[in-house]
């Protein structure tokens, strides 16, 4: 059997047709695509400090319009917080909880936190992360997960920053770090997705410029064109294995504190037979939506490699 070119043309984008309608059937947009990002603000007492280079102000002012006016362009379907750790006037460390842009209630919030205290640095990744992992299981592992972390030294903490830095990076949350007039790079200049120096007022706005301005590498969605280029020299074999990777979403456990557990003393009282019970659905399973999509994947890359097949007799 010969298939021409046509139709088999037609039959992929029936497939993906079928594999989109399945999608947006079982998860209602309600969302599941925005983009999130959360700024870790240093206002550390050193933030009061003038530039070195550039004594027209503060660091901390700098920062403070450099994120005013590069956050007022984002467009308006962003999830956006703002997390400040130490300063003064900041009742609550999240001066802007993650959520839809409001510019005026934004600008504000920035503008709230006094420089004052040390540099926390590695427990308020922590929470950043935490809060996005936290998002990113509401959305379904849809749209692009990333912490901007601004600051001018380093941590206080930074055997946590050790700790916490390679558990966000494999829960595949994009960290972008800049280094506020340092004189060196900082700890994380190795480590974070991207990192950049600003030693005046002028790199700072242009660091978070072209940051926020970066889109991908960090979100789940595939287009249909790209994923039929991708699969069209696939055997079998790997796209059984290619199958198994797209259909395991990125971990959304929560990086948790380091604790001792407390073990419970063994006894020798004779125990039943436990019955077995039906455990809850974790994740994104729990709304059923997962297996629908799974299956629209797999009829997808199943049909297209029978169809390949057929096409060669």
């Amino acid at each position: 059997m010969k298939l021409s070119n046509v139709s088999y043309v037609l039959f992929l984008i029936t497939l993906l047709i079928i594999n989109m309608c399945i999608a947006d059937l079982c998860i209602a947009d309600g969302g599941v695509h925005t983009d999130n990002i959360v700024v870790i603000l240093d206002a550390s007492g050193s933030m009061k400090n003038k530039f070195r280079g550039d004594e027209t102000k503060s660091k901390m002012d700098a920062a403070k319009e450099a994120l005013q006016e590069v956050l007022a362009k984002i467009p308006d379907g962003t999830n956006i917080g703002v997390l400040v750790f130490s300063g003064r006037n900041v009742q609550n460390e999240w001066v802007y909880p993650l959520g839809p842009k409001d510019t005026n209630r934004l600008v504000e919030a920035i503008n709230r936190p006094e420089p004052e205290g040390g540099t926390p640095l590695g427990r308020y990744i922590r929470i950043g992360a935490n809060r996005l992992l936290e998002q990113r299981e509401k959305q379904y592992n849809y749209g692009n997960y990333r912490l901007l972390i601004v600051t001018d030294g380093e941590a206080q903490d930074p055997e946590k920053v050790t700790q916490y830095t390679p558990e966000v990076l494999n829960r595949q949350l994009r960290v972008d770090v800049i280094g506020v007039d340092m004189k060196t790079d900082h700890q994380l200049a190795q480590e974070a997705d991207s990192y950049r120096r600003a030693d005046n007022p002028g790199e700072l706005v242009a660091a978070v410029t072209q940051i926020l301005a970066e889109t991908g590498g960090t979100a789940t969605d595939v287009g249909g064109e790209e994923a039929f280029d991708d699969i069209a020299p696939l055997t079998p074999e790997i796209a059984l294995d290619l199958i198994q990777r797209i259909t395991t979403p990125a971990s959304n456990a929560a990086i948790a504190v380091e604790t001792t557990a407390t073990v419970p003393k063994q006894t020798n009282t004779p125990t039943q037979p436990q019955q077995p019970t039906q455990q809850p659905l974790q994740g994104s399973d729990r709304g059923g939506n997962t297996p629908w999509i799974l299956i629209g994947l797999v009829v997808l890359v199943a049909g297209y490699i029978i169809f390949r097949r057929m096409g060669r007799h």
